[in-house]
């Protein structure tokens, strides 16, 4: 079972209701998402990925990072008002910004964007501001990487929804196509994986309980400068219609991404603490990552601007969305909701009375069938990407996602209304207490 690992300064993070209502609102748009899955045509797809990616995953992002910045590196958050503030907009933003998508509402496309930017320029800016002042490490230095493709990403998304709705692209001379290809880019590569790879060099080590190497440290330094490098190359390449410059790109961001995989299934596999669902899902990533980046480098060197590739290869680009980025948000969710709670509601306590540990503070046996659901979802959608699939097993697979997210997103609010209840109004409610300090 988890205990509080050290090193860590819990006073320096944000109040426990700023995290948890980024991650409250980021699964109601992760069960949403997976339900939109099944609507057919282009903006359900649209929708859907607007919702899992910018909803789900970037509002966890924004709530991991308001919450841990601090917590890693020792220095206060730049503002508690900016942190709360950041959340309502976001969340509006994206909602708008799927809904739209969804049911052909193109006006209210750059209303949404609007928001949206808002929401995310007030967390890069109040992360970074916070940033400014730690200690320049691997870590630090992925999430600043991040920020700035969190720039980049909601300015051309509001070009891209003006465009929808007014057709803003052809004054510019870019095309459509290509705004998008470097968008989706920027927001996987660059937003999201980028800060995977930062938050694995801090979390790998801590939970595994393992020590660095000498060729591994060499190997990460150089991913640190060559993955964010390669992002931008990959995404101006596909921008500007460059196949050299976006094949350079390329294979920097798949040379980077498997060092992130080995580097992370080295530790796993020296690990000798008890395995808990965030390390199982952690095992998930790292197969992925050195199963797609060898894979993906070969179709971005054949052809790195095509559409069919813009994930990596077409057979695996899927899994790097689902198994990549995914399982190492379900795998980490599974230890920050309850570290925040256990923090706040068992911390002073420990010594004086017995308290669960963080680990305790969930259902094992939910955790293991949201696992098994959401696994075998991902393996039907593989499958189907490589062979031909009996008509349904899409359907199925929709289905045990559902299902499996339903699972997961129950077992994490049952950790909130069981052991923090007295942080439920406020998250309810709205109420700011020790959040309306700046």
């Amino acid at each position: 079972m988890s205990a509080i690992p050290g090193n860590v300064d819990t006073d320096a993070g944000p109040p426990m209701t700023v995290p948890l209502r980024h991650f409250v609102v980021a699964l109601a748009f992760l069960v949403a998402g997976v339900a939109v899955g099944v609507a057919g045509g282009r903006g359900g797809h649209l929708a859907q990925v607007h919702l899992l990616l910018a909803g789900w995953v970037c509002l966890t992002i924004m709530g991991a990072m308001t919450q841990f910045v601090p917590v890693w590196s020792g220095v206060a958050l730049h503002s508690r008002r900016l942190a709360a503030a950041q959340l309502p907009l976001a969340a509006v933003g994206f909602a708008g910004l799927a809904g739209g998508l969804l049911f052909g509402v193109t006006a209210v496309l750059p209303v949404a964007g609007v928001f949206a930017v808002a929401g995310v320029w007030t967390f890069v800016y109040t992360i970074g501001r916070t940033l400014a002042d730690a200690e320049w490490d691997v870590t630090t230095a992925h999430f600043a990487a991040a920020l700035g493709a969190f720039v980049l990403v909601s300015s051309a998304g509001v070009v891209l929804a003006l465009d929808h709705a007014v057709g803003v692209l052809p004054m510019v001379g870019v095309t459509r196509a290509d705004l998008l290809s470097a968008h989706a880019t920027l927001a996987v590569f660059g937003a999201v994986l980028t800060t995977v790879a930062g938050a694995l060099a801090q979390l790998a080590p801590m939970f595994t309980q393992t020590d660095a190497t000498r060729v591994g440290g060499l190997l990460q330094r150089a991913e640190t400068v060559g993955y964010p490098l390669g992002v931008l190359l990959l995404a101006g390449g596909r921008l500007l219609g460059i196949p050299a410059l976006a094949r350079v790109g390329g294979v920097l961001v798949a040379g980077g991404l498997v060092v992130v995989g080995l580097l992370l299934a080295r530790r796993l596999l020296a690990a000798s603490v008890e395995r808990t669902p965030m390390l199982t899902r952690y095992a998930v990533v790292a197969v992925t990552l050195v199963v797609w980046a060898p894979l993906s480098a070969w179709a971005w060197w054949q052809d790195p601007i095509a559409y069919g590739s813009l994930f990596g290869h077409p057979a695996v680009g899927t899994l790097l969305l689902v198994g990549g980025v995914g399982f190492v948000v379900l795998g980490t969710l599974y230890h920050v909701v309850p570290f925040i709670v256990w923090v706040h509601r068992y911390s002073d306590r420990l010594g004086f009375e017995d308290v669960p540990m963080i680990d305790d503070l969930y259902d094992d046996r939910v955790a293991l069938a949201d696992g098994a659901c959401l696994g075998l979802a991902t393996v039907a959608v593989l499958v189907a990407a490589i062979v031909p699939v009996p008509t349904g097993s899409s359907l199925l697979a929709g289905v045990l996602a559902f299902v499996g997210a339903a699972l997961f997103a129950g077992n994490l609010l049952g950790v909130l209304v069981e052991h923090g209840p007295q942080s439920l109004p406020a998250l309810v409610g709205g109420r700011f207490v020790e959040e309306s300090e700046s």
